[in-house]
């Protein structure tokens, strides 16, 4: 029997997991986690730091002179490099190991798109040594604020930040630096503009568009992805600058055999790279959204590219598109031929998150399941007692959905709804929330994390000095100042008039409540807040 060697046990990893074994191989699955979720799935699991190519190229070779080995594969990881690393030695196919660094390390890969001059934001890279000894504050003098701060080589946006002024600089660098495997950061220029991902197959010399998404971005300084949608509300013209472009990027980098999936921004003058990574993308795009609005099952047809087989319903489904260069790049040759295999459904991803503290209760999940619409209801792994906070990046959000429909509008209006129907009650009298609720920020967080609606004025809580009775519905007792702000939403797509009536529905029977303090809560945390404080207030 032929084997697969899949790094990554994660739920990212699952639809690699199960195209291998559908298709008859035997899936050998390798993670550092031995407790990872998708463990149970693998034929056999050895545990391994995906960063250690050198020690799974070893277990690779037994497993080629043992197991008949004919592919090595990931998806959704930070680590095609060791990919390539092990394929590269085994005479697999796969990007090479200088594509796939390029495609991860990512000053190198500015260099690349500046060699070829494909565009992207000007950058710098800054290490320790310039943190000990201050030069960073004359290597950052030449951008201008606001500007972005990064690890070199991490994914999920982890010590990923907006800098926006002086006082909050040495500490992003900080955190990015800290974040970095090889304790380097990359500074690079703020684009602005709508955000992308797009996934491609590269395949004997072509190049197919397998998912182009939009990204919901909030919560800066952080950038954190509330979700995407497929396929995107946008001009023909700037949907072909943007592939264009994307292919171009993806040249420079070398990538010639597997996946290829770029974050890229519309600015003001054109498309700009920010990121091209030599894998299938995570973040449920890729194994989730991408085969609900297409049909196509894009995790088996990139392994079959790792197999060095064709990847017949690819092609068999795929179209012809053409090359629209921007100005930028308008001489550049053509890479590859192009082509695309579009969505033909909307399927619509939508994070749920949480204000920090402790969950004392969790309901909502079967609600959701039964929406219109839901293909899935995917919460990460958090439990009563656990800690939750405001996410700073995209591993701290608390679930996701996703939805498929026909229709663009209502395949994202019942993401919407299902992420407003779960509810994370948070444990009463805790100093996290509690610091949350009274809005205390730390200097260089200036305006984070931000209020679930918006802050109460001086004024406004001038008129807040009664008392909200026991018992007394919170829909009779609304202040006039909000009478008009009722249909404005929060993170979790719930109304301040959903939260309100939602109140009602869980705590008929509360005890007095002081005004001002009730409305800041619901205000500042949404239904969690305003739960938190009747819950804190019943147990004073």
């Amino acid at each position: 029997m032929e084997s697969v060697l899949i790094l990554g046990a994660g739920l990212m990893q699952k639809p690699a997991i199960l195209s291998a074994k559908s298709n008859g191989y035997k899936t050998f699955v390798i993670d550092a986690d031995k407790n990872a979720i998708c463990v149970p799935l693998a034929d056999e699991f050895c545990q391994i730091d995906l960063k250690a190519k050198d020690e799974i190229l070893e277990y690779a070779k037994q497993l080629k002179q043992t197991q008949n080995l004919k592919a090595v594969f990931t998806a959704g990881t930070d680590f095609s490099a060791s990919v390539s690393y092990v394929c590269e030695n085994l005479n697999f196919n796969a990007h090479s190991y200088q594509a796939a660094l390029n495609a991860s390390i990512k000053n190198q890969m500015r260099t690349c798109f500046d060699n070829a001059q494909v565009p992207s934001p000007k950058f710098i890279s800054v290490n320790q040594q310039d943190l000990q000894d201050n030069s960073f504050v004359q290597k950052c003098s030449e951008f201008a604020y606001p500007f972005v701060v990064k690890p070199v080589d991490n994914m999920g946006a982890r010590g990923c930040r907006l800098v926006r002024n002086e006082k909050e600089l040495f500490p992003a660098l900080k955190i990015a630096v800290e974040s970095s495997r090889t304790s380097v950061a990359i500074v690079e220029e703020y684009m602005e503009g709508r955000e992308f991902s797009i996934d491609a197959l590269v395949y004997n010399g072509t190049f197919t568009i397998t998912g182009f998404a939009e990204r919901h971005i909030y919560f800066p300084p952080y950038f954190i992805e509330m979700g995407h949608t497929m396929p995107v509300q946008l001009s023909k013209k700037d949907r072909e600058q943007l592939i264009s472009v994307f292919a171009l990027g993806a040249k420079s980098l070398g990538l010639t055999a597997g996946a290829a999936k770029a974050d890229i921004k519309l600015t003001k003058n054109g498309p700009m790279i920010g990121e091209i990574a030599a894998r299938l993308s995570g973040g449920y795009m890729s194994g989730w959204t991408y085969p609900y609005s297409s049909d196509l099952n894009l995790t088996e047809q990139a392994l079959l590219i790792a197999l060095n087989k064709e990847p017949q319903k690819l092609i068999q489904n795929r179209i012809p598109i053409d090359y629209n260069t921007s100005e930028l790049c308008k001489n550049m040759q053509k890479p590859y031929e192009l082509f695309e295999v579009p969505s033909v459904r909307t399927s619509a991803e939508r994070a749920w998150i949480s204000i920090p503290g402790v969950i004392q209760n969790i309901q909502g999940y079967e609600i959701a399941k039964e929406i219109q619409d839901i293909n899935d209801v995917l919460p990460r792994n958090l439990d009563v007692g656990s800690s939750v906070d405001f996410p700073r990046n995209n591993v701290q959000k608390c679930g996701n959905v996703i939805s498929v429909n026909a229709d663009y509008q209502k395949s994202v209006e019942s993401a919407q709804k299902a992420i407003s129907s779960i509810i994370l009650t948070l444990k009463p009298n805790q100093n996290s929330t509690d610091d949350f609720l009274q809005g205390k920020t730390c200097v260089e967080e200036e305006g984070f994390p931000p209020s679930a609606y918006f802050d109460l004025t001086e004024e406004q809580e001038d008129l807040l000095q009664g008392e909200i009775s026991a018992n007394q519905k919170i829909q009779d007792c609304i202040p006039e100042f909000l009478k008009d702000k009722l249909q404005q939403s929060d993170w979790n797509a719930r109304s301040l008039i959903q939260t309100i009536q939602l109140f009602d529905k869980l705590r008929p029977n509360h005890p007095q409540l002081q005004e001002k303090r009730f409305w800041k809560a619901l205000l500042k945390g949404g239904i969690q807040g305003a739960l938190y404080i009747n819950d804190s207030t019943k147990v004073l």
